[in-house]
């Protein structure tokens, strides 16, 4: 078995519970993209290009009411601001990733994301072919919802309204699965509690860069905290 087998072996299992939300919710986007007019291949190219989950969902609403570009720049801007921070952590697991690093920097989803930040590789497979193939098949898994749900989609006759909250109910999903396999729950409370405050200040449409400021500030004063008495 060659090094790239060896390597999808180990990642396709690792993705599994990806690929059951992937699947349901990429249906869902792709029933919303057609119910509004855009097809198959619109999904496809979007999914492929974008690949960016919740700015999907929010992107139906920019095209279909043809919103200012500035305004959806700065709209998307915000949605995926958390991924600054996903980028700050992964810098030493993806230091020195070659040629595919571009590509896992691309295709760092929330759930890929959850799965790598925990992840150890044993030492005889290669983390960059774990890393590649775990973030591959995560993507191929919500190209072929979108795509399958596009398809559906032409056939649909029911009211799909809420269809959207797929992905809300994936991520509390995700979030209580963290929170039974932890062995500490700090992590969780401070970004439960960080997000709980700024959205009472801020409001729902402006409180997530706020809230992953304090999250990010509250983890580094621990970590110093840690440092200087000898935790680690």
């Amino acid at each position: 078995m060659t090094e790239h087998k060896r390597a999808a072996a180990y990642a396709f299992p690792k993705t599994i519970p990806v690929m059951a939300g992937y699947l349901f919710l990429g249906m869902a986007y792709g029933i919303l993209m057609k119910v509004n007019g855009y097809g198959v291949w619109w999904t496809l190219a979007i999914s492929v290009f974008v690949y960016a989950g919740s700015l999907q969902y929010l992107g139906v609403e920019f095209l279909t009411a043809m919103a200012n570009p500035v305004y959806a720049f700065f709209m998307s801007l915000m949605l995926n601001a958390r991924h600054l921070f996903y980028g700050i952590s992964m810098l030493d697991k993806y230091r020195h990733m070659g040629k595919t690093k571009p590509y896992l920097i691309f295709g760092l989803s929330d759930e890929t994301f959850s799965i790598v930040c925990h992840e150890n590789i044993p030492k005889e497979l290669s983390q960059e072919k774990v890393y590649f193939w775990i973030t591959f098949l995560d993507q191929c898994y919500w190209i072929a919802g979108t795509v399958l749900g596009a398809v559906v989609g032409g056939f649909i006759t029911f009211d799909t309204t809420g269809l959207d909250f797929a992905l809300t109910a994936l991520f509390v999903a995700i979030f209580v699965d963290q929170w039974k396999s932890a062995g500490e729950h700090r992590s969780a409370l401070t970004g439960v509690g960080a997000s709980a405050v700024s959205l009472l200040i801020f409001g729902p449409d402006a409180f997530i860069i706020p809230a992953m400021i304090l999250i990010l500030l509250v983890l580094s004063w621990r970590y110093k905290r840690n440092e200087r008495r000898g935790i680690r």
